[in-house]
């Protein structure tokens, strides 16, 4: 079952971020890899993703550079900068705030969490 889209806008750059604390890589790669961490659930449209690459270069959390592939497409990488790791580090605490004020706010009246 896919995840919609609704419930994960606003935290694309994160994924994106998410992605790069591990390795460089390009565009590709990282929905490839989302779409197997999701089991397929989720995907990143393609003008999505690159969108979010162009705010986080303009932005300073990411890098990118040609690859020397010496067969097929030059693919474009990205690495993660120092600005970015401490971007992610803030966007991992406040998600995890929101979190936890959803869950409060989405369980039933007078139900407590062993309840759930």
């Amino acid at each position: 079952m896919a995840i919609d889209s609704d419930i994960i806008r606003g935290h694309t750059e994160t994924i994106i971020l998410a992605q790069l604390m591990n390795k460089d890589s390009y565009g590709y790669e990282i929905n490839k890899t989302i779409a197997e961490r999701t089991g397929g659930a989720y995907e990143l449209k393609e003008a999505t993703l690159y969108s979010a690459f162009r705010r986080l270069e303009e932005s300073g959390c990411i890098s990118s550079y040609w690859g020397d592939e010496a067969t097929g497409a030059r693919r474009r990488y990205y690495s993660i900068t120092s600005v970015g790791r401490e971007a992610y580090k803030s966007n991992i605490e406040a998600w995890n705030r929101a979190k936890r004020a959803i869950e409060a706010l989405i369980q039933p009246s007078g139900k407590k969490e062993q309840e759930k």
